[in-house]
């Protein structure tokens, strides 16, 4: 089954979909289906490891194995038992299971997991006489059921862990952005990756490492050193390490740009610059310690970006409204000829930058309803007309 051609779905956080098919087309993929958080391709198991590589801004990659009708779990058990698991894996392997199930028989959550986990136990007790052991660990072999009414599809998960996560994050301060979204924001601004990149306020450093990383074209899966398609019988590993190979050639080390990363609180830089150090990509940044308002700002215009706090908790709107206003002060006065973005799921809050939008592209952050604010900074920058 290595070489066979097969569904390979790439699955997003939400919002993000969008984002993630224009990366798999700029790797020479097709699209064929888009769905609410998922891209649909055709390609091989080699395929899922190169896009596990290269993909910035996904969640998983499932290699699909098998699809059938079956409408209850007797007749889902009788079709996975078929499935020849041992293409797959070995009776001395582990293996995980998640799914997605909509059914009128299925009342708990955990129920079509436990299905599929009694199906390959089965199938290799009776061939072997011997079973694999499974768990919740998704560091290994990794399977994912979905079956909605009377359609079930089976896949491989080829990721195991989200690579949503690229990491290199091992110093968190005050609730991180993950990387696949501060990587989508930083994708969704007009950044050109040769002008300066300006953070301010950059808590533990994931919009600045992931401008740095893209500067440079260096995959994130480089820094990541296990996925669940390694531990498969079906895993090339002349072919990873070719593509590994390959993938750090068209790391641009001769990128001389400007990457500049400010927070006023000494733990939060101190974070950063590790994590920085993880990636490979703190000699590319300027670190500072210093309130926003007063980064450097180099002469030649480029991006400014900055993700402050939401007020979530009672009584922190009061203190943030003064931040909001000082930052649409700052941008006005201070970064004339930039693009300023402005990442906040707070939108109340967000009009007390007071200049006027250009553009507001909507996110989450978890469960945050969140918009990436866009302002077109050049001098004296026009203030939002006061609501009525």
């Amino acid at each position: 089954m290595k070489n066979t051609i097969s569904t390979i779905v790439i699955t997003s956080l939400p919002r993000l979909t969008e984002i993630t098919k224009k990366e798999i087309e700029a790797l020479g993929f097709k699209v064929v289906a888009t769905a609410t958080l998922s891209n649909e391709i055709k390609g091989t198991f080699d395929d899922c490891m190169f896009l596990n590589l290269h993909l910035r801004t996904a969640n998983k990659v499932l290699f699909k194995i098998a699809d059938f009708e079956a409408a209850t779990p007797k007749e889902v058990y009788n079709q996975l038992i078929r499935i020849k698991w041992d293409t797959f894996f070995t009776p001395e392997d582990y293996f995980t299971v998640t799914s997605y199930a909509e059914n009128d028989y299925i009342n708990d959550t955990m129920y079509p997991n436990l299905l599929v986990k009694d199906a390959v136990a089965d199938y290799f007790t009776r061939k072997f006489d011997k079973r694999p052991n499974s768990g919740s660990e998704k560091d290994k072999n990794a399977l994912f059921l979905h079956w909605i009414k009377n359609k079930v599809n089976v896949y491989f998960d080829t990721s195991g862990e989200s690579i949503s996560k690229h990491g290199y994050r091992l110093h968190p301060h005050s609730a991180p952005m993950i990387e696949a979204l501060a990587a989508a924001t930083v994708l969704t601004t007009q950044w050109d990756k040769n002008a300066p990149f300006i953070n301010p306020m950059c808590g533990s450093g994931t919009l600045g490492i992931e401008a740095a990383l893209l500067a440079i074209n260096k995959a994130p899966g480089l820094l990541r050193t296990n996925y669940a398609f390694m531990h498969s019988l079906l895993f090339d590993k002349k072919k990873w390490g070719e593509m590994r190979a390959e993938a750090k050639a068209q790391v641009n080390s001769e990128w001389k740009g400007t990457i500049i990363m400010s927070d006023l609180d000494p733990k939060a830089l101190k974070a950063a610059r590790l994590n920085a150090q993880e990636a490979g990509v703190e000699h590319l940044i300027t670190f500072e310690q210093c309130d926003f308002s007063r980064t450097s700002i180099p002469q030649e215009a480029g991006v400014i970006m900055l993700n402050p706090e939401y007020g979530e908790r009672l009584g922190d709107e009061s203190h943030l409204e003064e931040i909001y206003k000082r930052i649409g002060d700052f941008f006005k006065h201070e970064c004339s000829g930039y693009m300023g973005y402005i990442f906040t799921g707070n939108m109340a809050l967000g009009k007390r930058i007071g200049l006027k939008t250009k553009r507001k592209v909507e996110f989450y952050n978890a469960k945050i309803d969140c918009r990436l604010l866009e302002f077109e900074l050049y001098a004296g920058s026009k203030r939002a007309p006061k609501e009525a």
